[in-house]
């Protein structure tokens, strides 16, 4: 089992930023894929960033792509999301996910097999 917790979710303005943390937790010693996705209000839940196991292949949602930066520090076993240039429709919970290792990142939510409870995101105009 690998239990997952965020942090760092808040209200900032538009044009701000915020950065997400995800620390795993349990069987951390599989270097696995790691993403993050987000819910907006009334919406499904659709990837923002996704890594493959070691972080050298990174895939984005065209709608974060130049304003959002995933990373990964695997001594830490934590994975980042930095979100700059926010906007309103960056509103939603934000979670983190795990999955098996892998070379290239997983784009779909149902590879996912371990979730974090969820972090809210608000950006006012």
């Amino acid at each position: 089992q690998v239990q997952l917790v965020e942090s760092g979710g808040g209200l900032a303005q538009a044009g701000g930023s915020l950065r997400l943390s995800c620390v795993a937790s349990g069987r951390t010693n599989e270097n696995r894929n790691m993403a993050w996705f987000r819910q907006p209000p009334g919406k499904e839940r659709e990837l923002v960033a996704a890594s493959n196991w070691s972080g050298s292949k990174i895939s984005y949602a065209d709608s974060v792509k130049g304003r959002f930066t995933i990373s990964r520090d695997h001594a830490k076993n934590a994975v980042y999301l930095q979100m700059n240039t926010l906007k309103p429709e960056d509103t939603a919970i934000y979670y983190c996910a795990a999955a098996v290792h892998a070379l290239t990142p997983y784009t779909s939510a149902a590879e996912y097999p371990y979730w974090g409870q969820g972090t809210q995101v608000t950006v006012s105009s």
